[in-house]
């Protein structure tokens, strides 16, 4: 089995890259960062799962406001009214169900700096839907699928207080990691990588979200959003442990 990871940026030359190789009894990794679409495009049919760091859709309720309002129609606010409806536009219902299982919103796709990045993954979408030869399942159904990896490592019971702009938080997070990981086989070079660019570090940290949806440890879709979830997409957060993930 092989797994990758992208860790989404608004360019390219933000974007990271990690592809891990299952096949033996240690795992060995591969990660690069200012990789453009086609080249993770390129990875997309010779892995089993591709995680990748970023909203694949926008909200419903947030779609049929700016289309109301674009048509010059009335913008329809329904029952709720002030704060509480503006916040139902702006979260889509994987990042309320991320906030029931986590305790914490993700960004908000509608109003947040993530839609700038968000825009590039529609487009990097339909770049994977091309070298699969099919449409993405924005709900996680194929090869593609949506990971947080900052959700990912506090639901293995990792504290991620600073790495994103730590360098030496990230390294002894890394330690950690990798004492519960043994099996994870990094290069030094790549090593290294993880610890200056927190880009580096959460690609490999998707690519390992990868593998636990493609062995069926995260939370699966509800019945109820899996029609919303192929329009909106869906964060595939993780259960059990780390560990579960060896080769």
């Amino acid at each position: 089995m092989l797994t990758a990871g992208v860790d989404l940026a608004a360019e390219s030359r933000g974007t990271a890259l990690a592809v891990l190789d299952w096949s033996g009894t240690s795992v060995t990794v591969h990660v690069e960062l200012g990789i453009a679409d086609e080249a993770i495009a390129a990875v997309a049919p010779d892995v089993e799962r591709l995680g990748i760091d970023c909203a694949f859709g926008w909200p419903d309720d947030f779609v049929t406001f700016i289309t109301r309002h674009a048509a010059g129609e009335r913008v329809d606010a329904g029952l709720d009214e002030g704060m509480a409806w503006r916040r139902r536009l702006s979260y889509r219902a994987t990042d309320r169900a991320t906030r029931e299982i986590t305790g914490r919103w993700p960004l908000s796709v509608a109003t947040d700096r993530l839609g700038l990045t968000a825009m590039h993954c529609a487009v990097l979408l339909d770049a994977v839907s091309a070298a699969l030869g099919t449409p993405v399942d924005r709900s996680g159904g194929g090869t593609a699928v949506e990971v947080y990896p900052g959700a990912t490592l506090r639901g293995w019971d990792f504290g991620t207080k600073g790495y994103k702009n730590d360098a030496v938080i990230r390294a002894a997070l890394l330690a950690r990691v990798l004492e519960r990981a043994p099996w994870l086989l990094l290069r030094p070079e790549d090593r290294r990588l993880m610890e200056v660019s927190d880009d580096a570090f959460d690609a490999v940290i998707a690519a390992l979200a990868a593998r636990a949806h493609a062995l069926g440890l995260t939370h699966p879709v509800p019945e109820e959003y899996r029609d919303q979830a192929g329009r909106e997409g869906w964060i595939a957060l993780p259960v059990g442990r780390l560990e579960d993930l060896a080769p």
